[in-house]
């Protein structure tokens, strides 16, 4: 066993960053007859240099990143400070002085990932982020190594926990996005502004690092179809519930039946209560994936928080530890496929659209006519109302987005129509 230690910098000391230093310290043994060598904390980067850090020593303090990640003798920066800047040029630096970088930066890999392999791969050094995505769950590396062999068509998931939690308060207590927000928020769950979860910016990051594994191609943020989840009602979970289903925000990451293109999208979208997906609650992430050989796989477990985080953080240090130690690399950037992504319209799925319409003979066969001239095929109707006043439920086949926005605007432009109270997405079937 080598005796020198690695010495690890860590950029960012906040919440998941002092949980990676306190394992490091206290499972300092374990880490070492994993790796083969001793890891040893070499210093670490913050923006607020007087905070007392329980275990850390401050002579290990600095404001100075750029510094640290420049001396030369770091073998792995350990980024977790999160954004675009500092923290691409940082990681960038790290490489060109002869460190591999292992982040959580879901934000920053899905707006310059192409990028940032490609550095690592010119100076010959590692580029690891389990954490980005999902977090203590180990899902990047079963893609980018146990499945390597095989051909992944599908990937779709609840990838944040915030958002799950939300919708699940208002599936299992009938309360309102505000208030299951509010509760959420009190719980320590969603942030003072919660908008990068709610509206999906979060997710969509996360599904662009997953569509770009798992279809080994380049998918960037400004391709991933996002929507966010603060329209959903207590009265779309009533429907959902009329139809066996629940409403979960879903990153859905598909292969095209033809195999010429992908598609990444981030929305809320009902799903039946028998797909595994359905019984995810509270906080929980969970990511279902679909290949040719390996069949249906689901990855399960806490998608956030300080420890879970910084299990998925250790995980890739010491793969990354004994990379070094080997003088290798572990597997790099996969987009040999350079395969298109569709715009949404051409997405095909089922639909559920909830109309207000007047109750009087010959509505329903208004509405199904609109469906009929935009090829868009009805699956069931529910209609009820008193007062001349009605609510009708249709539930499509498959079909393109584009056609049923189509059928979305005719609709609107009939008398009888008084107007579209919601259109969610039907998946999982």
């Amino acid at each position: 066993m080598r005796t020198r230690p690695l010495k690890v910098a860590l950029l960012g000391c906040g919440v998941v960053g002092s949980e990676v230093a306190r394992i490091m310290t206290t499972h300092a043994d374990d880490l070492t007859a994993r790796i083969g060598a001793p890891v040893e904390l070499a210093g670490v980067a913050v923006r607020r240099p007087s905070k007392v850090r329980a275990g850390i020593d401050p002579a290990l303090v600095t404001t100075d990143a750029t510094a640290l990640v420049k001396r030369g003798d770091i073998d792995v920066v350990v980024e977790v400070i999160g954004g675009i800047e500092p923290a691409r040029s940082l990681i960038t630096t790290a490489f060109e002085h002869g460190a591999s970088v292992v982040s959580a930066n879901k934000a920053l890999l899905a707006q310059d990932g192409a990028a940032l392999h490609a550095a690592a791969e010119e100076h010959g050094r590692d580029l690891y982020y389990e954490a980005a995505v999902a977090g203590a769950i180990p899902l990047i590396r079963p893609l980018r190594e146990s499945l390597a062999g095989d051909k992944i068509n599908r990937v779709m998931g609840i990838v944040n926990g915030t958002t799950n939690f939300i919708l699940d308060k208002m599936d299992s207590t009938g309360a309102g996005y505000q208030e299951a927000l509010d509760e959420a928020t009190a719980l320590g769950y969603a942030e003072a502004d919660p908008t990068a979860d709610v509206e999906a910016f979060d997710a969509a990051a996360k599904a662009a690092i997953l569509a770009g594994i798992a279809f080994h191609t380049r998918v960037r943020l400004d391709d991933v179809y996002r929507e966010g989840m603060t329209e959903v009602t207590a009265a779309d979970f009533a429907s959902a519930r009329g139809m066996g289903c629940t409403i979960k925000l879903l990153a859905l990451c598909e292969r095209a039946a033809d195999g010429g293109s992908v598609t990444a999208r981030v929305h809320p979208a009902m799903i039946p209560l028998t797909h595994p997906l359905a019984s995810v609650r509270g906080a929980y992430n969970a990511v279902f994936v679909e290949s040719e050989a390996a069949g249906q796989l689901m990855f399960y477990g806490p998608g956030a928080g300080g420890a879970p985080t910084a299990s998925a953080v250790l995980g890739d240090l010491v793969a990354v530890c004994r990379n070094k130690l080997g003088g290798s690399t572990g597997p790099g950037d996969s987009a040999y496929t350079q395969l298109p992504v569709s715009p949404m319209g051409e997405v095909v799925t089922r639909y559920h659209i909830s109309l207000d319409v007047a109750d009087k003979p010959g509505v329903l066969a208004q509405v199904a006519t609109v469906f009929a001239e935009h090829g868009v095929s009805i699956d069931t109707v529910r209609q009820s109302g008193k007062d001349g006043e009605a609510s009708l439920v249709v539930v499509t086949h498959r079909a393109s987005d584009a056609s049923l926005a189509g059928t979305v605007e005719a609709l609107r432009g009939l008398d009888t129509v008084r107007g579209v109270s919601s259109i969610m997405r039907v998946e999982g079937e």
